[in-house]
């Protein structure tokens, strides 16, 4: 649960702050599971707010990680022309933690995506989807 609060916050919009100097706020909202399995609509749901919709890096939340957000339109050119399915898959699920990322930044979206189903199955195509939406935004 202590995970699931964690991941919250990643799901809400930057709030600007009012008063100049202050940091931008992220708001926590409740997980909400998405009706399709469409990999567009789970990218929008639970990664546009730090990635952006354009997954370029710049969503609302991004100012207010201590890390900005990887340009996930470029993976496939800094790994020599190659999308790795694999390890996007395993950066989503937490299966592979980078030392980049010091202290993951970026919630464990397996655990999240598998709580909000307990078949298997619905938590494998949420998390291929989501990895096979992401290959699509690649820069040609």
């Amino acid at each position: 649960m202590k995970l699931l609060t964690l991941s919250l916050a990643f799901l809400a919009l930057a709030v600007p702050a009012a008063v100049q100097g202050q940091s931008t706020k992220i708001k926590e909202v409740p997980v909400q599971a998405t009706q399709t399995l469409n990999g567009a609509d789970l990218f929008n749901t639970y990664c546009a707010s730090c990635h952006g919709k354009d997954g370029k890096g710049a969503g609302p939340a991004a100012d207010a990680l201590k890390k900005h957000p990887t340009d996930l339109t470029q993976l496939a050119r800094k790994n020599s022309g190659k999308f790795d399915a694999l390890k996007i898959q395993n950066m989503i699920t937490g299966s592979d933690v980078i030392a980049a990322h010091g202290s993951r930044d970026m919630p464990t979206w397996g655990t999240v995506l598998g709580s909000m189903s307990s078949d298997e199955g619905t938590r494998k195509i949420r998390i291929s989807s989501l990895v096979d939406y992401i290959a699509k935004m690649q820069a040609k």
